[in-house]
């Protein structure tokens, strides 16, 4: 195989392939051996037409199309290493030939990744803060762990007082028409969590535990359902139980009964330990950032559109999954944000295109300072994640190869060694 590379105005790089003719007879021997199998004349068998009837009857060009897609994908891919580009998009096909016994040729058009010129990207004075963990943050962990472990108990009181928690049925009326959505039973409601309509929790406070429905009148805040703003309401309340939180006593007793540790202070200087490694793990993804973002602004580089639309493409993704973890669509998401999905990607352009840029960079210095990958070093990676997910290393070697990630999966380490040296470097 033979290629010709010439670089073409707007990032685009023109590669003008030739294919020797012995592997052009093998991607046609091939075609032939794939049409014949589905092909039927009267006086021959399925399958076992001769491949001389065969264009005789069709003509040569009938293997010509299989042939090429046989040759064209593998030899695009040898061309692309051979020649050193990266494409960002797929390839423009043209002025393909092919003859038997002789060799093919076709010409491939494509955007490629941009030439990024550094500027400094070493030497930078980033100021780390030092990393505190004030007691009061310690006590608020303790506290919620008192919260997730609390209890309602019912109380002998009969009036409503702040902060009970009240058992209710209750249901609204506009104008005397039932609102709509405006009725519950059994509803436990915390006084003065400020959960409800505004002002609704105030106006049960004195009131008692009683069958019959006390009646409170509120008036719906302006910024309310457009249905309802503004309106006066009346609510049929019947208060059938009150009941207090009982926090459980923080002790070393209770510590050990819902924790893995035996002392209050232990627990709590486990904590400190997490938050500290959280701050500062953190903080190194904070200093990271702003070295890159340093070494992004001191470089020149025309960034290609369909980059940054691939970039907002997985910003999109990461939002999706992340949204699902929570039970919502995208679709979802937009109408609640009062967006349409090309409103959103507009508001995300700059952000897509700076960690483009970003990630230009990234890779520009990776080349410069001659960082790579071993193959020991994929080698311990993959050995990491088999053990993680305890399965056989072979499987998982098997599995990152048959999804054709194992290029992917290099490049994200070559691009973690350069933030490294990066981070070593400033």
């Amino acid at each position: 195989m033979e290629v010709k590379k010439t670089e073409l105005e707007g990032n685009k790089v023109k590669l003008e392939v030739t294919i020797d003719s012995d592997e052009v007879n093998e991607a046609l021997d091939q075609a032939y051996r794939k049409i014949v199998k589905d092909v039927e004349l009267p006086g021959f068998r399925k399958g076992k037409i001769p491949r001389k009837v065969l264009e005789a009857r069709f003509g040569k060009e009938v293997l010509h199309s299989d042939a090429l897609d046989i040759l064209i994908p593998r030899n695009y891919s040898q061309a692309v290493e051979e020649s050193g580009i990266k494409p960002i998009d797929q390839p423009e096909i043209e002025d393909f030939h092919i003859a038997k016994d002789e060799p093919a040729s076709f010409s491939a058009e494509v955007e490629v990744k941009p030439e990024v010129k550094l500027g400094e990207y070493t030497g930078f004075d980033i100021e780390r803060e030092e990393i505190e963990i004030d007691e009061e943050d310690i006590e608020k962990q303790v506290e919620r762990l008192q919260e997730e472990h609390s209890q309602l108990a019912s109380v002998d009181r009969e009036d409503v007082q702040f902060g009970d928690h009240v058992v209710i049925d209750y249901e609204g009326f506009v104008e005397g028409e039932p609102i709509s959505g405006g009725s519950a039973e059994e509803f436990v409601l915390e006084i003065g969590s400020g959960d409800f309509i505004p002002g609704f929790e105030e106006e049960l406070i004195g009131l008692e535990v009683r069958e019959e429905p006390h009646e409170i009148e509120i008036t719906f805040p302006e910024d309310y359902d457009e249905d309802l703003a503004g309106q006066d309401a009346i609510f049929k309340v019947t208060i059938k139980e009150i009941k207090e939180k009982e926090v459980p006593e923080l002790n070393d007793e209770f510590i050990e009964e819902v924790t893995e540790f035996e002392t209050l202070e232990e627990y709590k200087e486990n904590l400190h330990k997490d938050m500290l490694e959280y701050r500062e793990h953190q903080q190194k993804h904070e200093l990271e950032d702003k070295i890159l973002e340093k070494a992004a602004e001191n470089a020149e580089v025309d960034v290609p559109e369909k980059m940054v639309e691939s970039e907002l493409d997985k910003i999109q993704q990461q939002m999706s999954q992340n949204l699902q973890s929570q039970g919502i669509d995208l679709d979802t998401y937009f109408e609640y944000q009062n967006l349409t999905e090309e409103e959103w990607r507009a508001q995300n352009r700059d952000i897509a295109a700076r960690r483009a840029k970003q990630n230009l960079v990234l890779e520009a210095i990776a080349a410069k300072e001659g960082i790579e990958v071993s193959e020991e070093e994929i080698e311990e990676k993959l050995e990491e994640i088999a053990e993680e997910s305890e399965q056989d290393i072979e499987q998982i070697k098997a599995f990152f190869q048959r999804q054709g990630q194992l290029e992917s999966m290099k490049h994200g380490m070559k691009m973690e060694k350069t933030i490294d040296f990066l981070r070593e470097n400033n």
